[in-house]
């Protein structure tokens, strides 16, 4: 990363009015309907922001969002950028940095995933508590940039402990059902074997996606709080796996988007 291009990107924004926003938002595949509770919306494409990359999957909106939800600024990445679309992983967490270096304090991160624990359940809510990280490359790879972090993380909780507890609070508050797992990265963007999925789980993890990861690693880096949802789109029994499709996939995460984006809201209210 070239830490000029990451200061004409924050310098455009700030141009634009985006400066010290109280958290900043990035919603998964098929997930949009926070946008409802986000009032005073100023709108810019990825595409007009200096260095910032371009999604190029199809449901993945491409545009930063600006506005207030409860008295609150934030920004909201409506589509994010995937190992898988062919971008450097310091790419895919750019849009991570410029945001923190614009001030914002913490960071909320949704998914789409694939539900390895047998007791969770398409449409179910689950707070992620730690991470495996399969994927083949890091965004902290190459030049330290210590400006934004060390050279060497701690990544014992890379999961902010507060911001769950704020979940869940929230989630009881809604009577919304919210669980609790570890999240596993691979690359994709194919979805995995039955033996990939018994190997998952072997190993300790309660779901799959390909996504989230790498911007908590960023927000790590740079000791900003995060916490991720992941939505479950599909159960991954192995020995009852029937084949999905990324349609199937965008409809179960819509099913679910109107409670988690009332968590989200609530929660945003409470920091």
């Amino acid at each position: 990363m070239q830490t000029d291009q990451l200061d004409k990107a924050v310098e455009y924004l700030r141009q634009r009015g985006m400066d010290a926003p109280d958290a900043g938002v990035i919603l998964g595949t098929g997930l949009h309907r926070f946008l409802d509770y986000v009032t005073d919306q100023e709108i810019i494409p990825y595409a007009e922001i200096p260095h910032f990359p371009v999604s190029t999957v199809e449901f993945h909106k491409g545009q930063l969002v600006w506005g207030t939800v409860e008295g609150k600024k934030v920004l909201v990445m409506q589509g994010r950028f995937h190992y898988y679309e062919g971008y450097t992983m310091q790419q895919v967490v750019f849009p991570v940095r410029v945001m923190r270096v614009l001030g914002i304090r913490q960071l909320l991160i949704t998914n789409a995933a694939g539900g390895i624990n047998p007791e969770f359940k398409k449409g179910d809510l689950v707070s992620v508590n730690d991470h495996i990280n399969l994927q083949t490359a890091n965004p902290l790879t190459g030049k330290n940039w210590d400006g934004l972090g060390p050279r060497f993380p701690d990544m014992s909780r890379p999961y902010s402990e507060r911001l769950n507890q704020l979940l869940f609070e929230q989630a009881a508050c809604l009577n919304v059902e919210l669980k609790s797992g570890v999240y596993a990265a691979v690359n994709g963007p194919n979805l995995e074997t039955r033996a990939e999925y018994r190997y998952l789980k072997i190993i300790g993890a309660d779901m799959v996606g390909m996504s989230t990861v790498p911007e908590v690693i960023a927000a790590a880096h740079m000791e900003l709080p995060c916490a991720a949802i992941s939505v479950i789109t599909d159960e991954c029994d192995p020995d009852h796996l029937e084949p999905v499709n990324i349609q199937e996939i965008i409809a179960t995460a819509a099913g679910a988007d109107q409670k988690l984006s009332k968590l989200l809201q609530h929660t945003i209210r409470s920091l």
